[in-house]
């Protein structure tokens, strides 16, 4: 068998076929191609059929290792986060805190949907970027023109953004609300025209019940304020109505009585978070006079405090002999019965 000098000599003698002149440098692919398998055509094609194709697949192999890195990563994070872990330092006040089961489970399961709501967010974004990039670079080694597919997709990209703008502003909206944890499942709040206990979180839509079993669905874009009635804690406020006649100092030591005696109580230790306080005189109408009671308790059960506290006024204030205010007549000058 010819040497690669000599088919080289012969193909320019005219002795032999055409043999391609890449083969002249021996640290070409073109002339290893030649040498491992003495075949012309794949010698003078081995950046088209083997060069080309090897980067292609590398930079596809690359960019999925990137993405299963950087997905492992957010993975991590969002684990981390959801778990609420601390530092070791802080941990001793942490075991020191008063814990409330019900409470800490509503913290956690409120963390854990905001780490996997911005986690899948995250990984969607690295997602598109890693493959993005990919896509590119596999169109560069086909030797494809980017510029003409660049400019269109700016194109089509400022159509979408002005087609679906509201959908994206929803979206925005809603990275803000769980990143801020504005709100999660669970919590009652007040988003305008529509309110009610929330049932799911999502990236564009807000899911509510309100009292009377109306399923709510609001835009995360169009909330302009949020009233949240379930975090941190609950004020329970309660104004009792008596006659203008009535010894007031009496009626609001009442209150204060029937309101400890029912924070001393074991059944509402975990429930009342501090001690009740009664005002006194909150507002004098022509109908009566309002004594004002404030009530510190859990989020869970602010409703059902305020509720027992109200029956057990006014049952109290019937056995103490206090009047409540009489209705005025329709037409009739106030003080005139």
């Amino acid at each position: 068998m010819m040497t690669r000098s000599q088919l080289v000599f012969a193909a320019t003698d005219g002795v032999s076929g055409a043999v391609p002149s890449c083969v002249q440098d021996s640290t070409t692919l073109c002339a290893k191609v030649y040498d491992w398998f003495g075949l012309d055509w794949l010698a003078a094609n081995a950046d088209t059929l083997i060069a080309t194709p090897a980067k292609m697949l590398l930079i596809v192999l690359l960019a999925v290792g990137v993405r299963a890195l950087v997905h492992r990563g957010i993975r991590r994070l969002t684990d981390r986060t959801a778990t609420g872990a601390v530092p070791t330092i802080l941990r001793p006040l942490r075991n020191r805190a008063p814990a409330h089961s019900d409470a800490l489970a509503q913290i956690n399961e409120r963390r854990t949907q905001r780490a996997e709501a911005i986690g899948s967010v995250l990984r969607s974004f690295a997602s598109i970027v890693v493959l993005g990039i990919g896509v590119v670079l596999v169109l560069g080694e086909l030797g494809i023109n980017l510029a003409p597919i660049v400019a269109s997709a700016g194109v089509v990209g400022v159509a979408l953004g002005f087609g679906a703008q509201n959908l994206i502003k929803d979206f925005i909206a809603g990275i803000g609300i769980i990143l801020e944890d504005q709100y999660g499942v669970g919590d009652v709040v007040d988003l305008g025209e529509a309110g009610g206990t929330v049932e799911t979180v999502g990236l564009r839509i807000t899911r509510l019940r309100d009292v009377n079993g109306v399923v709510w669905y609001v835009r995360n874009g169009e909330i302009l304020r949020v009233g949240n009635k379930s975090q941190g804690f609950a004020q329970v406020v309660i104004d009792m109505p008596v006659a203008h006649d009535t010894d007031l100092e009496r009626a609001r030591t009442t209150m204060q009585e029937v309101a400890d005696a029912m924070y001393a109580e074991d059944e509402w230790a975990a429930v009342l978070l501090a001690e009740p306080e009664s005002l006194g005189v909150e507002q004098i109408t022509a109908e009566g006079v309002f004594l004002r009671l404030i009530v510190r308790s859990t989020n869970a059960d602010q409703w059902r405090v305020g509720r027992e506290l109200r029956m057990r006024l006014k049952e109290r204030f019937v056995a103490e002999g206090f009047r409540t205010p009489l209705p005025l007549l329709t037409g009739t000058p106030a003080g005139v019965r």
